[in-house]
This record gives C-alpha cells, structure tokens and sequence, in this order.
C-alpha cells in the first residue's frame, strides 16, 4: 500500500541556477517542509520520527523543534548508525537517553533487528523518517529505513518517508548488484553500489519488492515527495544547506567520490579516516605517492585527476603514522565513474606492491562489493574493463526495474 501525498513540480535546471548568486529560497522543497505545510494530517496521532541531524528545514530548524511548533504530537525520536546527533564513528551510536531539550525519548536503532524495533513503535500510530542519504548502497541509512518499515509492518502502524535529494545525482547507476549471498547490514537488498534513487523511491521498492508479499496490507508506506527536484541535479544547484550525514562525510564532495573510495575500506590502505579529507585521500606507509599519482594520472580515468598527497590519521587505519597516497580531484562530475575508478586504484597499487597490498582477513570488501567476484577477478590480474563488463548486465535489468518507483523525471 503506496501512498504520494501532493504533486511533482519540475524545478529550475542548472542554467537557470548559474549566476543566481543571491538567491535566498531553496529551489527544492523537501518532504518535511512539505509536511509542515498540513500537519493536519498528523492530527491527534501519536508520532514516532526517525532522524538525525540531517532532518532540518530550509531554515536549519531541526524536524523536531519543527513540528513541536506545529503541535504534532511527538513522543519518541529514534536514530541511525552515528546516533541522532551524528557524533559516533562508524559501527556505533549512541544509546538511547531523555533529550535534555524536549524531554521526549531518543532510541537508538542501531544494531537492533525488526522484531526489536517493532516493539518500540508499539506506543506510536504513525512513524516519519527523515534523513539525508549519500546514494551508496553501503551507507548503512537505507538499511536503518528498510528495517523500520518492516517494523511498521509487524506492528501494522503507518510508515511516511520525507523525501530529500540524493547528493549525488539521480541518473547514473554504477557497481555490481549485490548478490543476495552477501547479504549484510551494508547491502540488503539487489541493488548495486550507485543506486541512483532517493530514500523515497527506495521505499516505494523496498515496499512492492518486498513488505508486500511478506505481509500484504499491513505494510503502509506513503512517501511525501520533494518539490522541485529533478534527476540531474547537483546538490549546490537544489540551495538546500548541507549538513555532514556522519561524521566523516563533511562535504557533498565526499559523498561524490564515497561509492568508489568507501571500498578502501575492504583493504590495507587508509581512505582518509581520522583526516580533513575523508574518503578523498587513500594511502598506506608503503606508497611512494608522486609515483603512484604519476601512474594514476596517466591511466587518464574519465572526470577524475590526482595530487601526490601526504597524511597522518588521527585515528582509524595508520593512525598517528605518516603515509603516503593520493587525494582525489574530480575534474567533472558528469563523466566521472566512482566505482571503476577506485577499481582502477586498487589494480594499480596491486601491480606497484603486491606484497604490500592486503585485503581485509575478513573479507569485509566483499560485503562491501555485495560479491566476491571483483575481489577474485583483481587477484586474478582480470583487467578493470573486464570486471565492469561482468555486472553490466544485471546492472542492465536493475536500471530497467527501477523506472517503475522512479518519482522525478529530468528537465
């Protein structure tokens, strides 16, 4: 049961951006604010939001302070990986705790399965989520999302997504789709890396793929949809405020080179944990960086150049070491491929030090890749072209699928 409460309104195209330099009103308006404008409909319900400091308004005033005023009746707040507040590392958050400000209950979802979170939305009648995604499948939000609403399901309570733009542009699809015997908490579903879809559409798939069949009409999702906003779009070009998802994820920049550069991850080299520039610098204290920026640059990879760079992480992977490595520079957003591109990196430093470069014992890159195909075709000296031919045609069939859930069309 899909439910799209008001209409789509094509927004302005990037030429019509350019050179607006003091333009004051967002081009998009996101489902929050579209939500403030009838509150009504939230009206004598008792209501759970699942968010965290991403749920603003155009005005940067925080969702709940936001519908408090509008006298929505709020009762529990619950957040994701990094915590409501967005101040944990990786892999944790906070527990849950009274908020000093409001007085209402923070619940941390993290780390709990359906069944834990249905029973804390047993004293709510409607559940809102709203935070800002990154479009990389392994960015572990949309999986907080897809349990809650299976959650919802169980607890046959209503489930409404406040959409927002995906960051990083809702055209390109990219990466294999992961193969459902890789299955984690960083991949739950067929999808490939670069999903090109905003937490909406994402739903409305989650929600007929899925929820339906498992448990029919109990499973109601509406999605309120964003104003404004088309597939192409930059970030810059919806006048939104950006605000830092996690807390190595500063910048929209490095939500752009994260699908490919978040693979690091799988591997012995640092990408830039505990620096300035998370996700844009790679290195290990066996690189040579001129050299390796040198071979990489003549490699001539699509909307992408490289700066030898050096680096010492404060914490994570080296941490306190000096390293060498490469920063990342995308030269044009529209030709640049994340996913082949990190590939091609990591093909590079195998060649340059294959006694130094490891994988992660636990194989952390195949979760990652949702396969272990590419990690065994890269050990097997299989050429990067080759591996990208390999996912393309589920990839194919993934980017045909989605045209039926796909909320916004193109200037």
């Amino acid at each position: 049961m899909l439910g799209l409460i008001g209409s789509l309104t094509v927004g302005a195209t990037a030429k019509q951006v350019a050179g607006k330099e003091n333009r004051t009103t967002p081009i998009v308006q996101t489902g929050i604010e579209r939500l403030l404008e009838n509150p009504d409909q939230l009206k004598g319900k008792r209501v759970g939001l699942i968010t965290n400091q991403t749920g603003v308004t155009k005005d940067l005033v925080h969702d709940v302070d936001a519908l408090l005023a509008r006298g929505v009746n709020l009762v529990a707040v619950y957040g994701p990986e990094h915590g409501i507040r967005g101040t944990e590392q990786a892999g944790s958050a906070s527990g849950s705790f009274q908020d000093p400000k409001t007085g209402l209950p923070f619940y941390n979802l993290y780390g709990k399965n359906p069944r834990e979170i249905a029973r804390l939305f047993r004293d709510v009648d409607v559940v809102l989520y709203d935070i800002q995604d990154i479009g990389s499948r392994f960015y572990t939000y949309i999986s907080t999302m897809a349990y809650a609403m299976k959650a919802a399901a169980i607890e046959d309570k209503p489930f409404i997504v406040l959409d927002r733009p995906n960051p990083i542009g809702g055209e390109k699809v990219e990466g294999p789709v992961l193969d459902p015997h890789f299955q984690s908490f960083v991949g739950l579903y067929p999808i490939p890396v670069r999903h090109g879809m905003t937490v909406g559409e994402l739903a409305g798939w989650i929600q007929k793929q899925y929820l339906e069949k498992e448990f029919g009409t109990k499973a109601k999702l509406t999605v309120i949809p964003m104003r404004g906003w088309t597939r192409q779009m930059l970030f810059e070009e919806t006048g939104l405020p950006w605000v830092p998802p996690s807390p190595n994820m500063p910048t929209v920049d490095t939500a752009e080179v994260y699908p490919g550069n978040g693979l690091f991850e799988g591997t012995n080299l640092s990408e830039g944990r505990g620096t300035t520039r998370p996700f844009e610098w790679i290195g290990a204290p066996y690189i040579n960086s001129w050299e390796l920026a040198q071979r990489l640059n003549r490699l001539e990879l699509p909307g992408v150049a490289f700066r030898e760079a050096f680096f010492q992480p404060a914490f994570s992977k080296h941490a306190g070491k000096n390293i060498g490595g490469v920063q990342f520079y995308i030269t044009d957003r529209n030709k640049y491929e994340p996913v082949r591109t990190a590939l091609s990196v990591m093909a590079e430093v195998k060649k340059q030090y294959p006694r130094q470069f490891s994988w992660r014992k636990d194989h952390w890159i195949d979760k990652l890749m949702g396969t272990d195909a590419v990690r065994k075709a890269l050990d097997q000296g299989t050429s990067v072209n080759e591996i990208v031919s390999q996912w393309q045609e589920k990839l194919n069939a993934f980017e045909n699928q989605r045209k039926t859930f796909l909320l916004y069309g193109t200037e």
